[in-house]
């Protein structure tokens, strides 16, 4: 008996501390246009206190946020510059977030996830309900599930999957506290994803992370991502993979499979840098600032590039 309650207790511990027994946070973002459709706003490295055309880039999302009567926005990561907050009272929220992006139409849910500067800083911060009670727009946690309507995207925490991070650091600090053991939390991630995109009925599947996959960036390919990530995203039939990282805006895909599209060019963009890639695949690369849209029905899928004077630099559709 007294063994019994030994076990008990043991898989109790298990239960609490083992993040592969607790599901991904499933949030639900409802559809309130009557023909069901979402229209949403990606953009990714952007959070430098409204400088290197940040705010050029915020007043283009607000003209396009208007006219498409957004529902919200996505952001991929690097959202506050160089080094993340130093804590949910650092000035640096409002500076990069609330008083830059102050247009009408992007008075909407942010919906976000970390970039490698983000943890830099004091990741605790980013993800504080402290930042929500300062502005409601503000959402942001490690990885987590968005259903709206006929879509679910996935967000995902990429940063721990990046080797050089913990072996070559470049003389910078990362805040991994809830993280380590690094093994335990990949596997743990890797698991929950995979289960909640076999669970899902929804037309569309995205997922939403900061490192690229596939990219002609400076960056270049995360091959941990590769290895490990991309697997789960193929078996599902995943439709959109959408990162930051690399600041530039950028389509990589082909007929029939997972489209690749980088929104990084939020602020500081112009890196001078594009690495070979195959141009049957590479459908765009504009090294500069911008974002991008999408338009979903249960039908069609749309994606716009605009530059940071709202010119359209590159569109698509992906029809079911």
């Amino acid at each position: 008996m007294k063994m019994f309650s030994v076990r008990l207790i043991f898989l109790i511990l298990c239960i609490f501390f083992d993040g592969s027994l607790s599901k991904l946070e499933r949030l639900e973002h409802p559809v309130t246009k009557s023909d069901g459709s979402l229209n949403i706003l990606v953009v990714g490295d952007w959070g430098r206190q409204g400088c290197f055309n940040q705010s050029l880039v915020a007043h283009q999302m607000g003209i396009v946020g208007e006219q498409l009567d957004i529902d919200y926005v996505i952001s991929v990561g690097d959202n506050f510059y160089d080094d993340g907050l130093k804590g949910d009272t650092d000035p640096a929220f409002e500076a990069s977030f609330s008083h830059i992006y102050t247009h009408p139409s992007l008075q909407k849910q942010w919906y976000s996830v970390l970039g490698n500067h983000d943890y830099r800083g004091n990741v605790s911060a980013q993800l504080s309900h402290v930042l929500t009670q300062k502005d409601w727009r503000w959402f942001c946690r490690r990885s987590f599930v968005l259903c709206s309507g006929m879509v679910e995207l996935f967000f995902v925490d990429t940063n721990p999957f990046v080797e050089q991070y913990f072996t070559d650091p470049e003389d910078h600090t990362y805040d991994w506290s809830n993280v380590l053991p690094r093994d335990r939390y990949i596997s743990n991630l890797l698991h929950d994803l995979d289960l909640a995109m076999k669970k899902s009925r929804a037309t569309w599947k995205f997922v939403v992370g900061h490192h690229g996959i596939k990219t002609a960036g400076e960056h270049g390919v995360t091959q941990e991502l590769v290895d490990q990530l991309l697997p789960i995203l193929e078996e599902n039939k995943v439709d959109v993979y959408m990162n930051g990282h690399d600041h530039c805006l950028q389509h990589i895909g082909s007929d029939g499979g997972i489209q690749f599209l980088t929104s990084g060019g939020g602020s500081k963009a112009w890196r001078g840098v594009i690495l070979p890639w195959d141009p049957k695949e590479l459908k765009l690369y504009y090294d500069g600032q911008g974002f991008m849209s999408l338009h979903i029905t249960h039908s069609q899928a749309k994606f716009i590039y605009y530059d940071i004077s709202g010119n359209v630099l590159h569109q698509f559709t992906l029809s079911k």
